[in-house]
């Protein structure tokens, strides 16, 4: 006895595995005229993000990937289905969850037509079933105790740099950005004192971080360079827009933060530096920001490199090093094989003057001496 194809299955075939627009437009016409697909389309849709899971994604690289390579009406879709698919995942970690809390700023897709709609979906469904496979994160094993007084931290930390970024002078942005990073230097130093005098089972862990077009050559050796001066290690995808970062709990979020912080500062100075060059009758703006963002990355990875080694005393040294191996181990598994890209576009010398004196300005603070 042969079953039934499904209008959904119907459509599937017609659609997702023909790349033209005639192919989107039939299978989409088939579910337009079937309400009663409705819910078999929205189900499958929920499997495709479970399998997305399965690949090694998250939610936030989802969000990311779709908001890269489609619209804002694919967008709210993929949101709805992360929603939808979420009571069946069980238990998360706490950075998976803080991905999930983000969606609430996406909002519900909108009204139109069935046939639009319907091809939305299916553009969307293409997208989620040609995705690769992505390394697993590993999660870092945490220390219980502390754990209130490291949340109260890192919202202390998160607040100075929402003020940062909220402010419109520059003056105080920079002072607020200062003290956030001071923050973020103490709380990893203690976290590796810690670890040095009650050992736990504490292990390296991962995430991924966004780095977004344009200039994102110049954005990944900034994020590689606030990576490695907090005792991390960074390895960039370009083609999915993105780099892993591979530390101790406390370090990747110091990196998240202060990598956040320097490209806020990094776009200010970068947009007035290039309003005073166009008064002055220059165009060249591409050239200008590749070379401006490259020089400010090299030159805050030179100072932050320098304020880290102050912080290293004699008592800190075995744990720094112990730490280190295990990041470069755990990086190594990871990603077995890597391979160094060279910066390329930096021809502008006055957008590389300009951008040193920017990371010059950036006045990220000394870290504080511990007693």
């Amino acid at each position: 006895m042969s079953r039934t194809t499904s209008t959904v299955e119907r459509a599937f075939e017609a659609s997702l595995y023909d790349a033209t627009d005639t192919a989107l437009d039939t299978g989409a016409s088939l579910l337009a005229s079937d309400p009663a697909a409705d819910a078999e389309l929205d189900a499958r849709g929920r499997e495709f993000v479970a399998t997305a899971w399965r690949r090694g994604w998250q939610p936030a690289d989802l969000v990311r990937y779709v908001r890269r390579e489609l619209d804002d009406v694919h967008l709210r879709l993929c949101v709805a289905l992360i929603r939808a698919q979420a009571p069946a995942d069980g238990p998360r970690d706490p950075r998976w969850a803080a991905q999930l809390d983000e969606l609430a700023a996406v909002g519900a897709p909108s009204g139109t037509d069935r046939f639009s709609r319907a091809g939305a979906v299916l553009e969307l469904y293409r997208l989620l079933l040609r995705l690769p496979t992505l390394e697993p994160l590993a999660q870092p094993v945490r220390r219980q105790a502390g754990t209130g007084s490291d949340t109260r931290m890192l919202g202390r930390i998160r607040a100075l740099l929402a003020k940062a970024e909220a402010t419109g002078f520059p003056e105080e942005a920079e002072a607020l950005s200062a003290k956030a990073q001071e923050l973020m230097a103490r709380h990893s130093v203690d976290e590796a004192l810690l670890a040095a005098r009650a050992p736990a089972p504490d292990a390296p862990g991962a995430c991924r971080i966004g780095v977004e077009p344009p200039y994102e050559q110049a954005k990944a050796v900034l994020l590689d360079a606030v990576a490695g001066a907090n005792h991390c290690r960074a390895v960039w995808n370009e083609p999915l827009g993105f780099s892993t970062v591979v530390g101790f709990e406390a370090d990747l979020t110091s990196v998240e933060l202060l990598y956040t912080s320097l490209l806020v500062q990094a776009t200010t100075a970068m947009t007035r530096a290039e309003a005073a060059q166009r008064a002055g009758g220059r165009k060249r703006t591409k050239t200008f920001r590749q070379s401006f963002l490259a020089a400010y990355a090299h030159r805050i990875g030179s100072r932050l490199t320098a304020a880290a080694k102050t912080q290293v005393t004699d008592d800190l040294l075995p744990v720094l090093a112990s730490r280190e191996v295990a990041v470069s181990s755990a990086t190594d598994r990871m990603f077995p094989q890597t391979v160094t890209t060279r910066l390329r576009g930096v021809s502008d010398e006055a957008g590389w003057t300009e951008g040193m004196e920017a990371a010059d300005r950036a006045r990220m603070g000394s870290r504080p001496r511990l007693p």
